[in-house]
């Protein structure tokens, strides 16, 4: 039985800036593989239609940030498996933390039951200027 997971995007002040579902076909998911879904799923979804922005959860080599994502400077189509590389490395130096439910995932090995209802929080965390 297939599960829809809620996927938020967040500031830390808790403002949600991107919302989106994410089917899942079985009832556990690790960290990465839930990184893994996410990062398929908005390259994908950007490739089919080359927007202006990229508004997923890593940068693209060759990009720069703006108010809505990130603008590719030479359209092109982005690179899912270095997207997902990328990510892997982002949570790993601690550039974002991912709450399932309202429990902090500390591992990218932290498994967790997908519900009907599970909502996932993807928190990124802004460098200090000068710090």
């Amino acid at each position: 039985m297939a599960a829809t997971l809620t996927i938020h995007d967040e500031t830390t002040s808790g403002q949600r800036t991107n919302t989106f579902s994410l089917d899942c076909l079985t009832e556990h998911l690790t960290v990465r593989e839930l990184i893994r879904a996410r990062i398929y799923q908005e390259v994908q979804d950007y490739n089919q239609k080359e927007p202006e922005y990229f508004s997923g959860l890593v940068e693209p080599t060759n990009a720069e940030r703006v108010l809505n994502g990130y603008k590719i400077k030479a359209k092109r189509k982005i690179d899912w498996e270095e997207q997902f590389k990328r990510a892997l490395e982002g949570f790993e130096r601690n550039r974002f933390f991912v709450l399932v439910g309202d429990r902090q995932a500390e591992s990218l090995e932290d498994r967790f039951e997908v519900k009907v209802n599970t909502e996932v929080s993807f928190v990124k965390l802004v460098p200090l200027v000068g710090g």
